[in-house]
């Protein structure tokens, strides 16, 4: 049975969550969801432009948010900062039930990666963009109330500790030990 730490637990970490590296980082985790509660952890993935993190059901799966129920470009990929996983999940093998495919020591925050900055890691760019990734249902049942309310609160969407949404721009591969670079410009 995991634990769960408590809201001053979790703020007591607020500031190693802030120190993430703000231009160059590390991927340290992919993981990919085949099918509704199924995860993955992969040493090396494919990011397509058409199917999303290749053999993740983010395609299949559509989107709740559209009348039509077609996959939500904008929410195409989810990066989590892996210092807030590590927070949040207390595990490193409970990382994977945050739900996202890219777990990143990397600065997130809207301030740092506003929408539309890009992303490369491995082969690969991606884009942030202005979907919000917020703690639901299931991250509350697997991480606790405290951490939904840490990572919804105003310095949890500020730093994006959810996640960030992006979509990808360039395809490529990408793998665990990547570098994340921060593009300042859009010809990556």
């Amino acid at each position: 049975m995991a634990t769960f730490l408590k809201r001053a637990g979790l703020e007591a970490g607020l500031d190693h969550i802030r120190a993430s590296p703000a231009k160059t980082g590390t991927l340290d985790m992919i993981v990919r969801r085949p099918e509704v509660g199924e995860r993955e952890m992969l040493d090396e993935g494919v990011l397509d432009l058409d199917e999303g993190l290749v053999g993740d059901m983010w395609q299949r799966r559509g989107s709740r948010d559209k009348i039509t129920g077609t996959p939500d470009v904008n929410r195409q990929i989810t990066v989590m900062n892996s210092r807030c996983a590590a927070l949040v999940a207390q595990d490193r093998e409970r990382w994977q039930l945050a739900g996202d495919q890219l777990y990143v020591d990397f600065e997130l925050s809207v301030a740092n990666v506003p929408p539309g900055t890009r992303l490369r890691i491995g082969s690969a760019v991606i884009e942030a963009t202005t979907e919000l990734h917020l703690g639901c249902s299931k991250f509350q049942r697997r991480f606790g109330w405290d951490a939904v309310l840490f990572v919804n609160s105003r310095a949890g969407r500020e730093l994006r500790l959810r996640g960030m949404s992006a979509k990808i721009v360039t395809g490529g591969v990408v793998r665990t030990g990547d570098t994340v670079h921060l593009l300042t410009d859009t010809t990556h």
